[in-house]
């Protein structure tokens, strides 16, 4: 934990330090990466979407569809660019439909 100081922080500022000072940039990054894929791919790809998990910058999604997993697997850049594009900042490299 950083030391106190006696100067004036904005409260995002103070925030923002106190996220890195706990190293909690990773855990909130993968809820960042979690809606933003409930919100950018929609409810009917939410429907088929068992499980997500985000490990060294690859986002693994497990759908119960393989007609689904097919058809999404034809745009996984883009889908890269839109989850990247939402969260902000480019965490994703590599996207695996399982």
């Amino acid at each position: 934990m950083s030391k106190r100081n006696n100067d004036i922080l904005k409260f995002s500022e103070a925030l923002s330090e106190f996220v890195s000072d706990h190293k909690l940039d990773e855990g909130l990054d993968k809820v960042k990466i979690y809606d933003a894929w409930k919100t950018e791919m929609g409810s009917g790809v939410n429907n088929y979407t068992t499980a997500i998990e985000f490990k060294r910058g690859t986002l693994y999604v497990q759908l119960s569809s393989s007609v689904l997993r097919e058809e999404l697997s034809y745009g996984k850049e883009k889908i890269i660019t839109m989850l990247n594009g939402a969260i902000g900042k480019p965490i994703i490299s590599k996207l695996v439909l399982r």
